[in-house]
């Protein structure tokens, strides 16, 4: 039972094994073409969104960045988010569930901050270690836990995503099983199941934007 269980987040588990990395492409298909000769509202929606989501991402980044840093940030969301939202169709591989794709993705971006931050801003670093209004006789405390605080950051973000991912996904499995050929407990189970995939879709959205935001706090730190 728990083979079958978690087999859903493995790959290379049938129906579909040498394809199923492949919906991480399926996102590509979706973006709405830019060159239209009459704009659509679905474009419109688009463009308004990614740009509401540019401007969040500048006023947490503050003018210290290149004018372009925010669009990095944005491709992150956009392709964490249409893959959560992709998870949720039947046999298609959740990616962002897997730890080797969060943690490819949390690993770099943690890195060339922390990276940046202590070959350009060394003393302001520094600063980070020690918060301020520390008591003396805490300094060095506070010095090992903002260390291990920032050195288990990747960590954080990767299990984060793929936990909320699994978790969801495992209670929808779960409850799919249940299904029977009795009509009335299929009705009784056809009620949360729809307001679970409700929450699943909300929760796809809102890991795709905090792994966002935390990233532009983490940037910022190195400025």
């Amino acid at each position: 039972m728990m083979t079958n269980l978690f087999s859903i987040f493995d790959p290379t588990a049938p129906p579909f094994p040498p394809i199923n990395w492949l919906s991480m492409m399926i996102p590509i298909l979706l973006l709405p073409p830019t060159l239209w000769l009459k704009k659509n509202k679905i474009s419109l929606l688009h463009s308004n969104l990614l740009l509401t989501l540019h401007q969040e991402a500048k006023l947490l980044m503050g003018p210290s960045f290149s004018p372009g840093s925010p669009l990095l940030l944005l491709a992150v969301l956009w392709f964490i988010m249409l893959n959560n939202s992709m998870g949720l169709l039947p046999h298609v591989f959740t990616a962002t569930s897997h730890l080797l794709l969060s943690i490819s993705m949390a690993l770099p971006c943690w890195l060339t901050f922390l990276l940046f931050g202590w070959i350009k801003n060394t003393n302001h670093m520094f600063s980070h270690l020690v918060p301020l209004g520390t008591p003396t006789y805490l300094a060095s405390f506070m010095i090992c836990v903002e260390t291990i605080s920032n050195l288990i950051r990747p960590i954080t973000l990767s299990v984060r995503l793929s936990a909320n991912m699994i978790a969801g996904h495992l209670i929808m499995t779960l409850l799919s099983s249940c299904f029977s050929l009795n009509t009335t407990i299929n009705m009784m189970l056809l009620t949360p199941e729809m307001l679970l995939i409700t929450l699943e879709s909300a929760v796809a959205i809102i890991q795709a934007y905090v792994f966002m935001v935390l990233l532009t706090l983490y940037s910022t730190e190195s400025h």
